[in-house]
């Protein structure tokens, strides 16, 4: 199926906008990566790409082109899948666009259970957030993504969601960690704040509620890092917030509380897929099993 790689070269280089670039990532000449351009260019009788003085440009014609190309990859791979599934071999890949707050604990260990049951199975795990995501499946880069308040969009298909709630994160020195029960915003208030960024969900969550109070929290840093938020919290008695799922307790030195006050709002997590894209088998195996895994109440 050569025909299949040289047109994956036309593709490679409408995602990186460089031939040069592409022809790194595939591992050939460039000249090569020309030489396929030109051809499939001779073909159709109309440019695919502006050569421009900064890279590479679809047109019109090109974009079109590539969906064929995208859509007939997504084919192929379905019925590969099939394939493999009529003989037994329920192997394959998963690609997965996850948010930090899974990737830490609950992703990993349930890809490793996941495995331990079909051990042939490869993952390609992306982290990102909603824009991200949403590029990914629409441009068949990834197959599912799994992210915190997922908008709705008419071409993104929720294959399961998870109610999950916003709680409060500090060390186990902090003063707030030794009151038993949940706490309330307006306690975290009197302690320095390190807060997710304004863009992750998480915060957006925190941000819509404080609107509708007369409650401000400050922060005192800002991080689009969760690794670094929580590594703060040894440095300082600072406090933080992480959706429940995402909470590591680092082995007893940090804990985590419920916020107490009334009417807080939950998120969800989703797991989403492109809207009338058929999944390979495996694909929609491993989307089976974290669907069940949400039923079964685990995420807490």
């Amino acid at each position: 199926m050569n025909h299949l790689r040289f047109l994956h070269y036309l593709d490679e280089v409408a995602r990186v906008g460089s031939i040069r670039q592409a022809a790194e990532r595939l591992h050939v000449a460039p000249s090569a990566v020309n030489r396929r351009i030109q051809d499939l260019e001779d073909e159709l009788g109309t440019p695919i790409f502006e050569r421009l003085p900064r890279g590479m440009r679809l047109t019109a014609a090109g974009e079109l082109f590539v969906g064929y190309i995208r859509n007939r990859a997504a084919d192929l791979a379905q019925v590969r899948s099939k394939i493999e599934d009529l003989q037994g071999l329920r192997r394959g890949t998963v690609k997965i666009v996850v948010s930090q707050a899974v990737a830490s604990v609950f992703l990993p260990k349930h890809i490793a259970h996941f495995r331990s049951l079909h051990p042939m199975v490869d993952f390609q795990v992306q982290v990102g957030g909603h824009r991200q995501a949403l590029n990914a499946l629409r441009t068949f880069e990834t197959e599912l993504a799994l992210v915190f308040n997922l908008a709705p969009e008419n071409d993104i298909q929720a294959m399961s969601e998870h109610e999950q709630q916003l709680c409060v994160m500090m060390h186990k020195d902090h003063p707030l960690a030794v009151k038993p029960g949940k706490i309330r915003l307006r306690d975290c208030a009197e302690y320095p704040l390190v807060l997710p960024s304004g863009e992750m969900a998480g915060r957006q969550l925190l941000n819509d509620y404080l609107v509708r109070r007369s409650l401000k929290l400050r922060p005192a840093i800002e991080s689009n890092s969760f690794d670094f938020l929580r590594g703060y919290l040894y440095h300082e008695q600072a406090l933080s917030f992480q959706i429940a799922i995402g909470v590591m307790t680092d082995g007893g030195q940090l804990v985590s509380r419920e916020i107490e006050d009334s009417g807080f709002p939950k998120g969800k997590l989703v797991l989403a897929s492109l809207r009338g894209r058929q999944l390979p088998v495996i694909v929609y195996a491993f989307a089976e099993y974290i669907s069940q895994v949400f039923a079964n109440g685990e995420p807490s």
